[in-house]
């Protein structure tokens, strides 16, 4: 089981921009071969802070899901988007690696 945390800060007039374009990257990332889990939370202070959690089967599922095509659509919406660089974890049951 591999899990994967991402936190993004986002710029505030871009933030509905973002949210669409997740929407987006969600529905068609939930249809993955190995996808348990995908889904993305606001922070409640924050309100242009977003963390997604994702649950794969594999680690092989996860490479897959790096290289969708919606996925690449979706990295250039962040790229507009961030206001910082994404963070993201990937946790494993032996080994938290940040990327």
């Amino acid at each position: 089981m591999i899990y994967v945390i991402a936190t993004a800060s986002v710029k505030p007039d871009k933030r509905e921009d973002f949210k669409r374009g997740a929407a987006a990257a969600i529905a068609a990332t939930r249809q993955e071969d190995g996808c348990l889990l995908y889904d993305l939370h606001e922070s409640i202070t924050d309100p242009t802070r977003f963390v997604f959690v994702e649950q794969w089967t594999t680690r092989e599922a996860l490479g897959s899901h790096g290289r969708a095509p919606h996925i690449k659509e979706w990295r250039a919406i962040v790229k507009d988007c961030a206001a910082a660089p994404t963070k993201i974890e990937i946790i494993t049951p032996g080994n938290v690696e940040t990327l």
